[in-house]
């Protein structure tokens, strides 16, 4: 959902992983006078470069980016900070006659910026250790029946990622309810939304380019850096959650095999 609210629409380009959305904003800011306000989850963290093709320096120095480093690995971060940094930039950018472009590939970030944060309580994380535990004794299947059971509408939403039904089955024991049933705050801004995408074959070629490029640009080296890191400190570990990033954590650890 979109709200619509007075002042100008914001521009929001959105695209699949490797299709290309980077290299397209930074071609529109050799034209126009924009700055990009990023919507990704991940380009948030500080030294997750390698994994997250995250603009280069010399690219955020010709067009600048905004949202980008704002915290650590070991850090928390989620959407309600997210929209709040966002809506900031996206305010700063346009206090000084340019025009900010948002863009991203995290659709929760970008539902949440559209169409207002959602006024879900915050995660209890006793109920979720108790959660998460279920999940690893009785499955996956055995928490989606939960959620069936009490709102079968949800299952679409929940895509069987096990971080949103963990997050739903906390949510739906504490209220009897399902994130889905809380209202949702007003946006600060209205939204033009662009999505593209490419051919499968391509997109898929695309994909496996970028894979091959991340680790001979040092994945492997980065993901043991921000583990080390994150373990010294004792630290919140969502940032491990990137594609890429898990699955070469559990290879660090010894968890899978090449």
């Amino acid at each position: 959902m979109i709200h619509v609210s007075n002042g100008p629409l914001v521009p929001v380009l959105t695209a699949p992983t490797a299709a290309g959305k980077t290299a397209l904003a930074l071609e529109l800011g050799a034209r126009f006078p924009l700055e990009v306000v990023s919507a990704d989850a991940f380009l948030v963290y500080r030294g997750m470069d390698v994994g997250t093709a995250k603009p280069t320096p010399g690219e955020r120095a010709r067009v600048p980016h905004h949202v980008v480093d704002v915290v650590d690995p070991w850090e928390a971060y989620d959407v309600t900070r997210f929209v709040r940094d966002a809506e900031a930039a996206i305010s700063d950018v346009l206090a000084r006659g340019r025009t900010p472009l948002v863009v991203g590939g995290t659709g929760f970030y970008l539902s949440a910026l559209a169409g207002g944060l959602p006024t879900v309580p915050r995660a209890d994380r006793e109920v979720q250790a108790l959660v998460e535990a279920d999940l690893a004794r009785d499955g996956l299947d055995t928490l989606l029946a939960e959620v069936e059971r009490a709102a079968p509408r949800e299952l679409a939403r929940l895509e069987r990622n096990p971080r949103r039904v963990v997050r739903t089955v906390e949510v739906l024991r504490r209220t009897g309810r399902v994130p889905s049933d809380f209202p949702r705050t007003p946006p600060r801004f209205s939204y033009a939304v662009t999505a593209f995408t490419r051919p499968r074959e391509e997109l898929d070629r695309r994909v496996t380019l970028r894979v091959e490029a991340m680790f001979a640009g040092g994945l492997l080296e980065e993901v043991r850096r921000v583990l080390a890191d994150i373990d010294a400190r004792g630290g919140e570990r969502v940032s491990l959650q990137a594609i890429g990033y898990k699955e070469v954590a559990a290879l660090v650890r010894g968890e899978t095999h090449e």
